[in-house]
């Protein structure tokens, strides 16, 4: 038998990790972010060591492998007190509750942790001892005819040269012969000589025959080396495979393939990684390696505190399984645990004092993050003493004292109305730092305002202003609040004129001045400036704009104007104050015999044919045990502008169905993640496209696919390419797909289908493109049309998925289908 090394991961990751993180590249000192985010990223990807791969006698027992019982559903892991990470998430995002809105997150919510300690084994450097189970393979000179051993030689030779189709083609012309046994010395012959793709398509080629039996071994060798590969998304369907086939995969697989996830630069991979590592612990009983705790959870601080604060869940339970496992807490996860619990809106003082205290019985001293964390509770809580006490402390550390202190102390004194303290720690910093940071100006003006010391408000911003700091806006919202509050209309107008030359729109000082016109009675200038919103995605009106302008109308006898504005509101469904709903009833009872309240819950026509299109791009739908009722969870991609347009769209056009953790009330910073309420409306929809928990591609699908449905389908997760060539990204069967594309082309829309893992994507290419753009144009949001326009240049950063996406060659996994 033949026993071999495999070689180590290849080189090329360390280009994939300098192409999807520029700023870690050391050729571009320029975008070098800051050391704790450096430190933690790299960790996570350095180079992952390949464990030994062998091939011996005897064959793996498949006893060997711990199976479910006959009971378990994949949905539902074994019992814990702790939730899985999808649960967290949902959980976290209730819990946000009814915050008020802001246009900008401040200094203080984007402040990353920093990680003192940059050392330490890292979960992709600790996987030289992972066991995984061994494969039998025959030498070929084992194999009984000459015959096949050449024509398995020639395969081994031939295959990897070729593209997925070629490659399926191949394998097919050999199906009288080639069985379980050739089959997977071919696999394993690829991943001998690191062609690990090829060995995946020869693998998926392998489950379509009809004399394929599951083999644990193979599949657990074939996921770790594709996990090891960052090739997250196939290594996760094999992983899917395993457990389907009612087995538990091994350490080694859920170890590489969290590793994979924190490694890879695409949005929701570290909840994946969240959910996978809870399910090695719930579902597999394995206690993981210290070094995958501490990269899960140095992964989970990595994002700004205003982010991570929702995975607090998670950073207890990784701390917990520290603990009953007996391994070493190092300070770090000390550090961020307090740091995470002191970015909540509520904050858990005794957790806190408990956690310090285990730091001082472990002999590790208060660094200055835990300081910056107390001084953070401090300005929660009103605590001048303890602020007091802390900051003294941070007199003493070495370092000095970050911008932050200074900004958390002018709050602490603002709580309990300690005004001009505020303003000595505003100038404090000024002198001690040279100059206030971003988010102190914004502190101490809204202190300012909210104190209403104009005088000193108006000085601050007039500095703040000529400082060339940046965003202005919360600044100028503060003010022409308070303007409002006094009355002072001149002033506020000037002020939101002043604000739109130097800011980006925004709803809230659009509102702002919205009420101030309606309170002077300048009707006309407000209902101007209301059809403006309407006409602006980047701003539109909310339920707060509709009765503000609905006010104005009932007060001037507008009756007339005031039931348009009524319509409006039932047509949105948007809630009507009471007071305003008194004036209504006798105003409508003069001109209709009935009068509709907008509260019953139904989807309109666009609304219905929207959600169908969002399905499609890959909207989720989240159902309960009973699939009694379902939720829509809407999720946008935070760094993509096009998806920052839609996202306000979409919020405002299913404002009725959104849960009120998700309705913005005073505000203009729409979530990149909201969701509607748990209703059994949606479950027509989770029937169709959710029937088992899983993706499909509804029977139906033909009598739905109207320009509508295909405009929000390309506007949510559609791209055009540099060449102006339209892709549409779809999940689903080939089955399902194929239905899609002989729909489309009955509709004259010729397009090309290319495969990447689980995910199709149709190309309309050239002509075809422009055939697809006239269609859906009429229904494509305005602002979004620039885009979007077939035939131009792509602007916008989020297409990066698409950009390897070749339509002239084969799929990955299988032939090519085409309409043609």
């Amino acid at each position: 038998m033949l026993v071999t090394n495999a070689q180590d991961i290849s080189p090329a990751l360390s280009a994939i990790i300098f192409t999807n993180f520029p700023t870690l590249n050391p050729r571009n000192p320029s975008k070098t972010p800051m050391r704790a985010y450096l430190l933690s990223s790299l960790s996570l990807l350095r180079p992952l060591s390949s464990p030994q791969l062998r091939f011996f006698r005897p064959l793996i027992h498949r006893s060997a492998a711990p199976r479910f019982p006959p009971s378990f559903s994949r949905h539902h892991c074994l019992a814990s007190p702790f939730p899985s990470a999808s649960q967290v998430s949902f959980v976290d995002e209730k819990e946000r509750g009814e915050e008020e809105e802001k246009w900008d997150s401040s200094s203080n919510e984007n402040e990353a942790f920093a990680f003192e300690d940059g050392g330490g084994v890292f979960a992709g450097e600790d996987m030289k001892h992972l066991a995984a189970p061994v494969i039998e393979v025959k030498e070929l000179e084992e194999l009984p005819e000459q015959w096949r051993r050449s024509k398995l030689a020639w395969l081994c030779k031939e295959l990897p040269a070729h593209k997925a189709g070629t490659l399926v083609r191949i394998l097919n012309a050999q199906r009288k012969w080639l069985k379980q046994e050739e089959a997977t010395y071919l696999a394993v012959h690829c991943m001998r000589i690191r062609e690990n793709e090829t060995g995946f398509k020869v693998y998926k080629w392998m489950m379509q025959q009809h004399w394929y039996r599951f083999d644990f071994a193979l599949a657990t060798k074939l996921a770790d080396y594709m996990g090891k590969e960052g090739k997250f998304t196939k290594c996760r369907e094999i992983f899917d495979d395993i457990i389907n086939q009612g087995r538990v995969p091994s350490e080694s697989t859920f170890h590489i393939l969290i590793v994979a996830y924190l490694s890879a630069p695409v949005q929701g991979c570290l909840d994946e990684a969240c959910g996978i590592y809870n399910r090695m612990i719930q579902l597999g009983g394995y206690q993981p390696r210290l070094s995958l705790h501490n990269s899960l959870f140095r992964a989970l601080l990595s994002k700004p505190g205003g982010s991570s604060k929702y995975y607090l869940k998670q950073a207890e339970f990784i701390f917990h399984n520290l603990e009953t496992c007996g391994l070493e807490i190092q300070k770090d996860i000390y550090v961020g645990l307090i740091w995470l619990h002191s970015y909540q809106d509520t904050v858990d003082k005794e957790r806190i004092k408990l956690l310090r205290g285990m730091m001082r019985e472990a002999g590790l001293e208060e660094g200055r993050e835990v300081l910056l964390s107390i001084l953070r509770t401090c300005s929660k809580e009103g605590d001048v003493n303890e602020a007091e006490k802390t900051w003294i402390k941070l007199l003493d550390s070495d370092g000095g004292i970050p911008s932050q202190a200074f900004v958390y102390k002018m709050e602490v004194y603002a709580k309990v109305g300690e005004i001009t303290k505020s303003l000595e720690v505003f100038r404090k910093m000024q002198k001690h730092l040279g100059s206030a940071s971003v988010a102190a100006y914004h502190k101490i003006i809204e202190v300012l305002c909210k104190s209403e010391q104009m005088d000193l408000a108006e000085s601050l911003m007039k500095e703040f202003i000529e400082s060339d700091k940046k965003p202005l806006m919360p600044s100028y919202i503060e003010l022409t609040d308070m303007y409002l509050k006094f009355s002072l209309h001149d002033k506020l107008e000037s002020t939101f004129l002043e604000c739109l030359e130097k800011c980006r729109p925004n709803r809230t000082i659009f509102n702002i001045y919205l009420n101030s016109l309606v309170q002077v009675g300048n009707l006309g200038k407000a209902e101007e400036i209301f059809n403006h919103m309407r006409g602006n995605v980047m701003v539109g009106v909310n339920a707060k704009s509709c009765n503000t302008i609905l006010y104005g109308y009932l007060s001037s006898g507008d009756n007339l104007r005031a039931e348009k504005i009524y319509d409006l509101m039932c047509e949105k469904k948007y809630e009507i104050e009471s007071p305003l709903m008194e004036k209504l009833e006798y105003v409508l009872s003069l001109s209709r015999k009935e009068v509709k309240k907008p509260v019953s819950l139904k989807l309109s026509k666009e609304q219905r044919e929207a959600l169908v299109g969002l399905l499609l791009g890959g909207l989720r739908i989240d159902s309960d045990e009973e699939r009694k009722n379902h939720m829509i969870r809407f999720e946008f991609n935070q760094d993509s502008v096009m998806h920052s347009i839609l996202k306000r769209h979409i919020h405002d056009q299913y404002h009725e169905w959104l849960h009120p953790s998700s309705k913005l009330i005073a505000g203009d910073d729409i979530p990149h993640k909201f969701s509607t309420i748990s209703h059994s409306y949606f479950g027509f929809y989770a029937d169709q496209f959710f029937p088992k928990g899983q993706p499909a591609i509804p029977k139906l699908i033909h009598r739905w696919l109207s320009p509508l449905v295909l405009a929000y389908w390309y506007m949510y997760s559609g791209y055009r390419t540099s060449s102006g060539d339209i892709l549409l990204k779809l999940k689903g069967s080939s089955e399902g797909v194929e239905k899609v594309v002989k729909t489309l082309k009955a509709k004259s829309l010729n397009c090309r289908v290319k495969r990447k893992g689980r995910v199709f994507w149709l190309g309309f290419l050239g002509t075809d493109s422009m055939w697809f753009w006239k269609l859906v144009e009429p229904y494509i949001l305005d602002d979004l049309k620039d885009f979007l326009k077939a035939g131009s240049g792509t602007t916008d950063d989020s297409a990066v998925e698409s950009r390897e996406i070749n339509f002239d060659s084969a799929s990955d996994s299988e032939e090519n289908t085409s309409s043609d």
